[in-house]
């Protein structure tokens, strides 16, 4: 199965406790570049966040936003702190004895002081979050894989078109080719007799200029390579995978070959279609940058 790098998922988990919702999408990037927005609470988690994801995606720049709540009405703790609260009582009094100061200190007041009462988040179990955030994270990587195999079958049907119209114009080329020989020695002959007339010429000369221009105009290696990497380049699509990367090189190769032919032929025929060769060329390059 060919998957696109381009994709999107989403899934919201809640229960009593906890409230999770994880979103994530992705473009297209020569590695796996992974973008994690979260509460700082679960910074904790991120190292297995990464190591999750990597399950699930190769290739793409992916972008990954976490909410939490927490639900619970425990959440929160009251502490009391005796020690502090008894300092400032034993100074407030020293402050009254010192300055004869009516001692008027009361509960009320004293609790208003700073660090007298404060309020800690009570400890939660690590293990009990972390399951509930996977659950949540596999769940969106489901989703978001599912729309990357959509996209990326999409893809292999354009694809797949677009390679056969290239095999096409590499069969115009391959008919071509013969005709241009027979067409030079035609004239070659032609333009011998009338620069010659009635006199008699070396033919044998003629079959060596012929022989290396058809050396030189020679692009069969040139197709055969194409053919080849053509067909390598369906094979790999049909058979799937994380194939990106190679159908990426190939298509590199493919382009190295049109244009030798390009360069090597004199002939307007073979040159519009190598032209147009290149152009599809460019093209399926563009939608190879798209699959993982």
């Amino acid at each position: 199965m060919i998957k696109s790098m381009t994709g999107f998922g989403r899934c919201e988990v809640s229960n009593e406790k906890r409230k999770f919702t994880v979103e994530m999408k992705s473009v297209n990037h020569r590695y796996l570049d992974v973008s994690i927005k979260m509460p700082k609470k679960l910074n904790f988690f991120e190292a297995a966040i990464r190591n999750e994801l990597k399950s699930y995606i190769q290739r793409g720049k992916v972008d990954i936003f976490i909410t939490f709540e927490d639900l619970s009405e425990e959440n929160v703790t009251i502490k009391y702190n005796k020690d502090i609260a008894g300092e400032y009582l034993k100074y407030l009094k020293e402050m009254a004895a010192e300055f004869s100061l009516e001692d008027d200190i009361r509960v009320s007041t004293l609790s208003r002081y700073p660090e007298v009462f404060s309020m800690e988040e009570s400890t939660q179990d690590e293990e009990e979050i972390w399951k509930e955030l996977k659950g949540c994270i596999d769940k969106a990587c489901e989703g978001f894989v599912e729309t990357r195999k959509n996209e990326g079958e999409n893809l292999k049907n354009d694809l797949l078109g677009k390679l056969d119209g290239m095999l096409k114009n590499v069969s115009i080329i391959e008919d071509r080719a013969p005709v241009i020989i027979s067409e030079y020695k035609k004239k070659l002959t032609e333009k011998v007799e009338e620069m010659l007339g009635n006199a008699q010429f070396d033919e044998n000369r003629i079959l060596t200029e012929v022989t290396l221009f058809a050396d030189k105009v020679c692009v069969d290696e040139e197709l055969v390579r194409l053919h080849s990497h053509i067909e390598a380049t369906k094979e790999a699509l049909t058979e799937g995978g994380s194939v990106g990367r190679k159908l990426d090189f190939i298509a590199q190769e493919m382009n190295r070959e049109a244009n030798t032919i390009l360069s090597k032929c004199n002939d307007l025929t073979i040159s519009n279609v190598a032209i147009e060769l290149k152009t599809d060329i460019e093209k399926v390059r563009e939608q190879i940058q798209n699959i993982e």
